[in-house]
């Protein structure tokens, strides 16, 4: 007896040992781009089987107060939005309010080569619609409050880029698009939508569509670099990127999004995996895009990735299915990019457990 106890403490010596060596690689990791203390920073989160191994923030959530931040704070998820507008529209489908292969036209009569144009093209970024963001006039309505038809009508005629599924492009004005046709399926805002679907079902408590006049508890506040050092990020209505990027979340609440799609809490997995296979080209070619996520691969072993960028603020998160492993981190400048060292932490995540 006195040996079986003897091994047990031994056992659990090594595995402490072993847990605080590993959180000191990832720190190392995180430490080449979030070093500063003085500095804004980020926050960082590694989950197996949908239990928090690491959780750490760097640096300052605000500046001005000499606030540090914490694994609490809440940031501008940028394109990261883009996964709950997939799932939303997968979510009307299921309720038989649309179908991913609809033209746009039956939403959107109007359209350019709307009756060309599938859902479908849309989620995976192979429309061809002109990018809203590549519009050289897009500052002109950059900090106007613009409805879902407005910022629509802002880009739909513009000339395509491509004929819709002949090649991959990333391009947010397709998830505009897809935000505009949840509203006029549901009969209710994107907002609300993803609030009573999605933040309350699953309790992201702390998740919100973007705002700069609402009081936000703990959050981040966001800057850019220049020469003479930080300063506030520039003001967007955040209207403009609408459904392609202005939600705001935690660490612990995309934790919360992670587990309930592996869970089936918000969509039974025959409707919610159309999300997380690749997609075809008219010609047949794969490209490594489903619907909201990337789908990649380390050493071999299939991932799920996105990161997002909008002013002040970058994201990333990968997520591996084979191991139910995932790592985001946020950062509150966009001077500091957490993409390369989150896929660095995932690598060494996935070769340690």
């Amino acid at each position: 007896m006195k040996n079986f106890f003897l091994s047990l403490l031994l056992t659990s010596f090594f595995c402490s040992l072993s847990a605080q060596e590993f959180k000191k690689k990832i720190d190392s990791i995180i430490q080449k781009e979030f070093s500063e203390i003085n500095e804004p920073g980020g926050a960082f989160l590694i989950a197996k089987n949908g239990r928090i191994l690491y959780e750490k923030a760097f640096g300052k959530s605000n500046l001005e107060l000499n606030v540090n931040m914490t694994t609490e704070n809440v940031f501008q998820i940028g394109s990261m939005t883009k996964q709950f507008t997939a799932v939303s529209i997968l979510i009307l489908e299921k309720q038989g309010k649309l179908n991913i292969n609809d033209p746009i036209s039956k939403f959107v009569p109007d359209y350019p080569s709307g009756n060309e144009i599938t859902i479908r093209h849309l989620l995976t970024h192979t429309s061809g619609i002109k990018d809203f963001t590549k519009i050289k006039t897009i500052s002109d309505i950059a900090q106007k409050e613009m409805t879902p038809k407005m910022m629509v009508n802002f880009f739909k005629d513009e000339p395509n880029d491509f004929k819709p599924g002949e090649k991959f492009e990333y391009n947010n004005s397709g998830y505009v698009l897809l935000g505009h046709i949840i509203e006029l399926t549901s009969g209710t805002t994107y907002e609300d939508f993803i609030q009573k679907n999605i933040f309350e079902k699953i309790k992201m408590n702390n998740s919100y569509y973007a705002s700069d006049r609402k009081i936000i508890k703990n959050r981040a506040y966001g800057y850019h670099k220049k020469k003479d050092g930080f300063v506030n990020k520039t003001i967007i209505n955040f209207s403009v990127p609408f459904s392609s990027g202005s939600l705001m979340s935690t660490l612990e609440d995309m934790l919360k999004w992670q587990n309930a799609l592996n869970q089936n809490q918000i969509l039974d997995s025959v409707n919610l995996n159309k999300a997380f296979e690749k997609s075809k080209l008219n010609n047949g070619e794969e490209i490594t895009y489903g619907f909201g996520w990337h789908i990649k691969e380390i050493n071999g072993i299939l991932t799920r990735e996105h990161g997002g960028s909008v002013f002040g603020f970058k994201s990333m998160a990968v997520y591996i299915p084979s191991k139910d492993i995932y790592v985001i981190g946020f950062s509150n400048c966009d001077c500091h990019s957490p993409t390369e060292i989150t896929k660095e932490i995932a690598k060494l995540t996935l070769q340690s457990l």
